[in-house]
């Protein structure tokens, strides 16, 4: 059964959000699926579409989080861009903790090495784990946008429920190549292929519950919200270029890489807009 736009919007923000993270976990899911085809898809294709993936990502932190953050912080008297550049700063600075700490296969020109703590996890395991690196930063800017449009309803309500609904539609649209980006290298390390999507999906199963938990975490703390909007903002940043930026240029296709990160900077840009 599909819910009309009115009537989702309706729900708690928690449910939105949760709701948003399924719909984005799904297609993380339709990415992963490509690895039951015949044919796989080439080098050039691959990083093109990392490329987009990063473009939308750095569009939808730009207008769906940082651009309302500075504009909700104008309405307070001084400096409206100060909470949400410092919200930016600590979401920078809180991913490159986690980066640090939690470990996970990182993409180099001179091949993979593992960052985090030592482990003997095997590499299957840390691949994974790079690719749900990426989504929890996602679903918890996810949580943060729907949470800001219910506290922000009635006041201007429709413009940043807009951009809660692009960051959702933008964030599934990309975790279409980055489901296959995961599930692709599993089979290649000679996972059946049953086996590489449903792990190729699961990178992005939690993303649902950590909607939910960001929308949650902002609605108890509605006055910092400029602050969570640029924290999302930050970490989504860091995630392209610490993780998807350098894994779409691995291959020697920078120049496909490059235009892809335009396209999908377009794609996200033209979808804000858009929607209002």
């Amino acid at each position: 059964m599909v819910v009309p736009a009115d009537s989702f919007l309706a729900l708690p923000p928690m449910v939105q959000a949760a709701g948003a993270g399924v719909f984005t976990w799904m297609l993380t899911a339709l990415g992963a699926a490509a690895v039951f085809a015949r044919r796989r898809p080439s080098a050039v294709f691959m990083d093109g579409m990392l490329g987009f993936a990063a473009g939308v990502m750095l569009g939808a932190s730009i207008w769906s989080l940082l651009a309302p953050a500075i504009r909700l912080g104008g309405k307070a008297q001084g400096a409206g861009w100060v909470p949400a550049l410092a919200g930016f700063v600590a979401g920078l600075l809180v991913l490159r903790g986690v980066d640090r700490v939690l470990p996970h296969l990182h993409a180099a020109p001179a091949g993979d090495y593992v960052e985090g703590v030592r482990t003997k996890w095997h590499r299957s395991t840390l691949l994974v784990l790079a690719i749900a690196l990426h989504h929890i930063p996602e679903a918890l800017a996810l949580g943060v946008a729907f949470g800001a449009a219910s506290l922000e309803r009635g006041v201007a309500g429709g413009a940043t429920a807009s951009a809660a609904v692009a960051l959702a539609i933008g964030l599934g649209v990309q975790n279409v190549p980055e489901g296959l980006a995961v599930a692709l290298p599993l089979r290649r390390l000679g996972m059946r292929p049953l086996r590489s999507f449903c792990l190729g999906q699961l990178t992005a199963a939690a993303e649902p519950a950590a909607a939910a938990l960001g929308a949650g975490a902002l609605l108890l703390v509605g006055g910092l919200l400029p602050y969570a909007l640029g924290f999302a903002a930050g970490a989504m940043v860091y995630v392209v270029v610490e993780e998807l930026l350098p894994e779409a240029h691995r291959s020697g296709h920078s120049d496909i890489a490059s235009v892809g990160t335009g396209l999908g900077f377009t794609f996200m840009t033209a979808l804000a807009f858009w929607l209002g």
